[in-house]
């Protein structure tokens, strides 16, 4: 895995249709999965009951909240993009994010991403990236989409 430095709107555009990543793998432990329900108030028993999933479910396991996988992208998009001479960054929009394929309680994940388009709006780098999730032994993404952050470059 290579990380892609970016420092200016036009380093943005040098790297549209580049795939990045894929990052290294997380793992999707039950603690992971339970900080997340505390965190979000998210305590459906197919997340958080083990004994229960096993007779109940149909994975015969819990599983990962969706959410938990598209809240990895930040942490994960720092993997394969370092950027410098920053702002700020927000989160802007997500666009028809999937959910694919459940993430069982034990998998491991990685992030696949690339730009698709840059715009500069008044001085702000719009960055749209395909963002998918591989679950290590699986041919299914656990989820894909596309997701639109704005960079706030200092402006020299």
């Amino acid at each position: 895995m290579s990380t892609h430095i970016v420092a200016s709107f036009e380093e943005l555009e040098k790297i549209v249709g580049i795939e990045l990543g894929p990052t290294e793998y997380i793992d999707v432990d039950q603690e992971r999965i339970n900080k997340f329900a505390e965190a979000t108030g998210d305590y459906q028993w197919i997340h958080v009951d083990v004994e229960r999933a096993k007779v109940e479910s149909p994975f015969k396991k819990t599983i990962a909240h969706g959410y938990l996988t598209v809240s990895l992208i930040p942490a994960m998009i720092d993997k394969v993009l370092e950027f410098q001479n920053t702002e700020m960054t927000v989160n802007y929009e997500i666009e028809k994010m999937r959910f694919m394929q459940p993430v069982l309680v034990g998998s491991r994940v990685r992030m696949h991403a690339k730009i698709v388009d840059v715009k500069l709006l008044r001085g702000i780098s719009k960055v749209t990236s395909e963002i998918s999730f591989e679950i290590e032994g699986e041919k299914k993404p656990a989820c894909k989409g596309n997701i639109i952050i704005l960079y706030y470059f200092k402006q020299d």
